[in-house]
């Protein structure tokens, strides 16, 4: 997380809508000895009002070992995010920064059951496959019988009710809105910034 408070974000609304937008997270735990992490698509839904995370990791994963005997899991979102020059603030003497956006999700896990894991891996290619209408979405009944069971012994399956979430909007809000707004107009030229610039201006308006 970025020390500064004016960039720390616990609006719960805006966390679930940036980690469902940016659903392939980095999923950390430790062993005692190392810190091991994976990439994994999280899902993210909401209990009464509560974020609840689930995924599934190879159940080789050193990752996965870690959580099976206790360790808690931080998970990492990472939104849209571009390199700021200094040049385009107007003002002397500044320094290259980032601009970006994160979720932080941390707490301790539940091991889900074979329903519970093969009820993620539906929702996970459900949601997914709804992406690339208009193909026919893929199902696992599209498998050989038995095919599906076969390979379900081979993850392993977690929920996260967090202890803690929390993320990170930095947009420049410790500069001056002239020196953002140079930033916007320079990001705004370049399509790996169009992004962020459209979150700068969000925040100004």
């Amino acid at each position: 997380m970025h020390p500064a408070r004016p960039f720390r974000e616990t609006d719960i609304a805006t966390l679930v809508a940036r980690a469902r937008a940016h659903p392939f997270a980095l999923v950390c735990a430790t062993d005692g000895t190392r810190i091991h992490a994976a990439h994994a698509p999280v899902l993210l839904d909401e209990t009464d009002g509560a974020p609840v995370l689930r995924f599934h990791l190879s159940a080789a994963n050193a990752v996965t070992a870690a959580l099976m005997t206790g360790s808690r899991a931080l998970i990492v979102f990472t939104g849209d995010h571009a390199y700021v020059s200094p040049d385009w603030y107007g003002q002397d003497d500044q320094v290259g920064t980032w601009n970006y956006l994160s979720v932080e999700a941390e707490g301790p896990v539940t091991p889900l059951d074979d329903t519970g894991a093969t009820r993620l891996l539906d929702d996970l290619s459900d949601l997914f496959e709804a992406g690339l209408a208009p193909k026919p979405a893929w199902t696992r009944a599209k498998m050989t019988p038995g095919r599906f069971e076969a390979m379900l012994p081979g993850i392993r399956a977690f929920s996260l009710a967090p202890a803690r979430f929390e993320g990170i909007t930095k947009l420049g809000q410790n500069k001056p809105q002239p020196a953002r707004d140079g930033v916007i107009t320079a990001l705004s030229d370049r399509e790996d910034g169009i992004a962020i610039a459209n979150h700068m201006r969000k925040l100004t308006s």
